[in-house]
């Protein structure tokens, strides 16, 4: 029983699925526009480079952040704190990251925080966002 348990987990995927995610929801362009919320003007530019990705590219609200997903498949994320905002991919940990910018330590995944005042590395922030989304279609490809 316990070998069957383990050859079930041994064939579970490690990608997050979320199967109610859409072309383009109103929920993620409601929390974007959101008037009481300063930093997630900050959010808007690289949640709409994830947007603009693909024709693939769905997205939903989860964790109440909005989220970008390769079809069902979530890459990516945007988060908005009180001091910073978060750009979180969720198979980060794999990712190249030759400028350092990827925080945390969890087993996949790594975000970038944004701060006011500092001007982030737009080039390397959007490598990070092109890389994961480039990988998130290889992961979802060689899936059976």
């Amino acid at each position: 029983m316990a070998s069957q348990a383990l050859a079930n987990s041994a064939a579970m995927s490690d990608l997050m699925r979320f199967p109610t995610a859409v072309r383009h929801d109103p929920e993620v362009d409601a929390w974007l526009a959101s008037p009481h919320h300063e930093l997630r003007r900050m959010a808007e530019p690289w949640f709409e480079r994830m947007r603009a990705l693909g024709e693939d590219v769905r997205e939903l609200m989860h964790d109440h952040c909005p989220t970008a997903c390769v079809e069902d498949a979530a890459f990516a994320y945007v988060a908005a704190f009180k001091a910073h905002v978060n750009i979180g991919f969720f198979q980060g940990a794999s990712l190249a990251d030759p400028h350092g910018l990827l925080e945390g330590s969890g087993k996949r995944m790594r975000h970038v925080k944004l701060h006011w005042g500092r001007r982030p590395d737009e080039a390397a922030i959007a490598a990070l966002i092109d890389a994961a989304y480039a990988d998130m279609r290889a992961r979802v490809a060689a899936e059976p």
